[in-house]
């Protein structure tokens, strides 16, 4: 995509870009347990759910939020609140952030592919504006939104994890997305990167659908969406748990890699009242609900077994 262009939605700025060698670096963290959380998108009940989820650990596990924790929470109180959560654990910005606490204007910073329509985009660029009304209510948040790092290096047990928001070379990349993980043009791609990388694990989130694959040079779970619903009819978010040993928790789906257990973990957060709170804010009519109300109710036309290819 030209750079040169601005296309508020479409275009990833180049600061979003970087090599696959920024992995190769000694572990910003170590954890016998790692949670990865991507793509809260401002529910502070989804947050609960997670919060209750790491209690039940045998050992406290570390949280990461891999960006895009707010999206909805245009409510000053619900944005300070979830972020002031948020920042008190390891966090990572997405799009959502690096353009809150940006001055100019590229819209949600998506770089959404062309099958998504110019009207979702548009609508996606709305709901930026909104949010960073109400971001630029808070100050101090803000500057630590821009403060926060693209991407982090894990260690769990003798597993090495790069921890992304979009893939190996975006802060908004595409590219662990479910059907590019599935393209055999990709397949080579995909080999350079772990090469490079030094890792066995990617793990992200940014395409709001989820995704585990193994491959012989290692595995990439995208745990699509915290906050929303994944599949259809089924109302949970998901999380990824990264852990030495198994999880006290029943996985969705599941596999083994560099000795970890790299599983997807359901959300189950309080429905209706998250959705009393989204049409709060969101009331019909408005960009987030004609965007998004069908999939909080709904779920996304997305079933297990397109996320479970392992």
């Amino acid at each position: 995509m030209d750079d040169s262009v601005h296309r508020p939605g479409r275009t990833c700025p180049l600061s979003y870009r970087y090599s696959p060698t920024v992995f190769d670096r000694a572990p910003d963290i170590a954890a016998d347990t790692l949670y990865v959380i991507g793509g809260l998108y401002g529910n502070p009940f989804a947050l609960a759910a997670v919060l209750t989820l790491a209690a039940r650990e045998p050992t406290p596990p570390m949280l990461v939020f891999n960006g895009d924790f707010n999206w909805f929470d245009i409510d000053p109180d619900m944005f300070r609140a979830v972020n002031e959560a948020v920042l008190s654990h390891v966090a990572l910005r997405g799009n959502v952030e690096t353009e809150l606490a940006a001055d100019d204007d590229q819209g949600c910073g998506c770089g959404y592919p062309d099958d998504v329509s110019d009207a979702e985009v548009e609508r996606s660029n709305v709901i930026m504006r909104q949010l960073r009304t109400t971001a630029r209510q808070h100050a101090n948040i803000r500057n630590r939104l821009a403060a926060l790092p693209m991407h982090a290096v894990a260690k769990v047990g003798e597993a090495r994890i790069g921890i992304v928001h979009g893939d190996a070379e975006s802060l908004a990349g595409w590219g662990f997305a479910h059907d590019q993980l599935d393209s055999p043009e990709r397949l080579a791609s995909l080999m350079r990167i772990f090469a490079k990388a030094e890792v066995d694990v990617f793990a992200s989130s940014h395409t709001c659908l989820p995704a585990l694959r193994q491959f012989p040079f290692g595995a990439v779970i995208n745990n699509g969406a915290t906050g929303m619903p994944n599949f259809a009819g089924d109302p949970a978010g998901l999380i990824t748990r990264i852990g030495v040993a198994p999880s006290p928790h029943q996985p969705a789906y599941g596999a083994r890699q560099s000795g970890a257990h790299v599983d997807a973990l359901r959300v189950e957060f309080d429905v209706a009242a998250w959705t009393a709170a989204f049409e709060k804010q969101w009331p019909a009519g408005s960009a987030g609900h004609v965007s998004y109300w069908k999939r909080i109710t709904q779920g996304p036309a997305f079933t297990p077994d397109r996320a479970n290819a392992t």
